[in-house]
């Protein structure tokens, strides 16, 4: 185990930590959550994480680094009328549709044919709300929130990975400077807490299908192209098996999805961490290791976080979904067939709106698909235009 894997798997850790635990503990706190049921949370995603890493790299021999479906810890926070059981609930569905897709291909298919366009305005939708209040916070606290936008765009020049890391250490040390008082700090170990989940068909269509399809569009399938552009066959049908089977597993004890990484994932693959690439696959092991190490803190980080003004986490969640809200808007508009069905599914699924206790994100999809629909059904049924 050279000294590079190891460090690489480290940063690619703490990165993918740093970047997105607001957004888990803001998700936690919309399905309300208990502070034990958050902290379960996220020793377990980070235990599930750990052990589908280093096993799906040892068993294929490929690196393979999964992390926490950041969108799909928005998509959760936007949701509202949801307890933690049947959100529990939710999240059993999507690990079991997500090991039917790895098992099933027909199922994976009829997912591909969703439109690239909706799906991004669907995510696009989800996320929007959230930057948008990333303004609100600067007005509500600019000594504070201003500086961090600040540093985040200056290390973002040099360093996307890290901008995010290094916008929270510069919130949290102007938070001190400014007044703010962390309660005394222990290092109590984490219990998983088991939680009876709550099947309830309209919190399954409104956050599960849902979740499982922005689990597949915007985290499972950049992270297999991923592993293909540094020179590997990612094993699709593994990867989808063993995270469905372990997120349905972890999310009795309070878990969302857990799928392929892909941001965080292109640090773990190139040739700085081990020249030979055969043996690359090492650093899902100590990934794992490093995302046990993790989840064993998840208390400590809670009591940090929670500690801060309301407005340092707000701003912090605004700028960790910046990069993801701009990869979601520049897939929605890419398809020019696709435009209008696009927009129609984010303005739906940014409204917020819910019906039959179903949420936004579910009729924001319904409504891009009837538009693509109709518009395709227009188009096929006009007559060819007639040459010159």
């Amino acid at each position: 185990m050279r000294l590079s894997v190891i460090s690489a798997a480290l940063v690619a850790a703490l990165v993918g930590y740093a970047a997105s635990v607001a957004i888990v503990l803001a998700a936690a706190a919309a399905v309300g959550a208990t502070v034990d049921q958050t902290a379960s949370w996220l020793l377990a995603i980070s235990l599930g994480k750990a052990l589908g890493s280093a096993l799906l790299s040892w068993r294929t021999r490929v690196p393979v680094v999964l992390a926490w479906s950041t969108p799909g810890a928005a998509l959760i926070a936007a949701t509202g009328g949801i307890n933690m059981a049947e959100a529990v609930g939710a999240f059993v569905a999507v690990g079991a549709m997500i090991l039917l897709t790895g098992t099933w291909r027909a199922l994976g298919q009829l997912v591909a044919r969703i439109p690239d366009g909706i799906a991004a305005g669907m995510l696009a939708g989800v996320l929007l709300p959230f930057c948008l209040k990333g303004a609100l916070a600067a007005q509500a606290l600019p000594l504070i929130v201003l500086p961090m936008v600040a540093l985040f765009v200056v290390v973002r020049m040099f360093s996307p990975a890290f901008a995010v890391l290094a916008a929270l250490g510069g919130g949290v040390g102007l938070a001190l400077i400014t007044g703010t008082t962390l309660p005394e700090l222990g290092l109590p170990v984490p219990i998983l807490t088991l939680i009876v989940p709550e099947f309830r068909l309209s919190v399954i269509i409104g956050l599960g299908v849902p979740l499982y399809l922005v689990t597949m569009a915007s985290q499972n399938l950049p992270g297999f192209a991923v592993l293909r552009a540094a020179g590997y066959e990612p094993p699709v049908g593994p990867a989808l098996r063993a995270t469905g089977v372990i997120s349905a597993i972890t999310a009795f004890f309070g878990a969302h999805t857990v799928n392929m990484a892909a941001i965080t994932a292109a640090i773990c693959l190139g040739p700085e961490v081990h020249p030979d690439r055969n043996q690359r696959w090492k650093v899902g092991l100590a990934y794992g290791g490093a995302w046990v190490a993790l989840g064993l803190l998840s208390p400590l980080i809670i009591t940090v976080l929670a500690a801060l003004p309301g407005e340092v986490v707000t701003a912090l969640v605004a700028l960790a979904l910046l990069g993801p809200l701009m990869g979601a808007l520049s897939g929605a508009f890419a398809a020019p067939p696709q435009r209008f069905a696009a927009i129609m599914t984010l303005a739906v699924t940014g409204s917020g709106v819910a019906a039959f206790g179903v949420g936004a994100a579910f009729w924001g999809l319904t409504a891009g698909l009837a538009v693509y629909g109709l518009e395709r059904l227009r188009h096929d049924a006009m007559p060819p235009k007639q040459g010159s």
